[in-house]
């Protein structure tokens, strides 16, 4: 635990004082009541906070960002062009994906990912951490699907993690 002016999490104290203050209104006896919130919920919660994950290249998170945002506005116009088109059925899959990511933010980070582009949802994860159940609407080739994962998000977030 590395305590900053002791408060064990400041990015999520910082972000409780807002959200009170937005929902409690700004008056004085709310913004004390605020700070000691957003003091006491991070001290007695910081035994459920896994360890912070050491990003290596942060600028390279910017630019996940930036790919992800573009390609979710390219599968949606695509799902939407394969839903309004009425000459072919979809061939829907489920695939498991086997992951190289080992850090849990990663996992979650991945399967986020494909959760938020439109056609794909991450619907599992294995006991061990080691692979991962995908759900993809339109599937032609499954290696294919798994190899444009690992090429567009898995090996960005590899990256970032270690």
């Amino acid at each position: 635990m590395n305590l900053r002016f002791g408060l064990p999490q400041p990015l999520l104290s910082f972000t409780l004082l807002l959200v009170w203050l937005m929902l409690a209104g700004a008056s004085a006896g709310n913004v004390v009541l605020g700070l000691v919130l957003a003091w006491l919920l991070p001290l007695f919660t910081q035994g459920f906070w896994p360890d912070n994950p050491a990003i290596h290249k942060p600028w390279k998170l910017v630019w996940y960002v930036l790919k992800v945002i573009v390609d979710i506005v390219v599968a949606s116009i695509t799902v939407a062009r394969l839903v309004l088109s009425f000459r072919r059925e979809p061939n829907s899959a489920f695939i498991c994906y086997p992951l190289t990511l080992e850090h849990p933010l990663g996992i979650t980070m991945l399967a986020s990912t494909i959760s938020l582009t439109p056609g794909t949802v991450s619907a599992d994860i294995s006991d061990d951490y080691k692979m991962l159940l995908i759900h993809a609407l339109d599937v032609t080739d499954d290696e294919a699907l798994m190899a444009d994962i690992h090429k567009r998000y898995e090996k960005p977030l590899l990256e970032l993690f270690s």
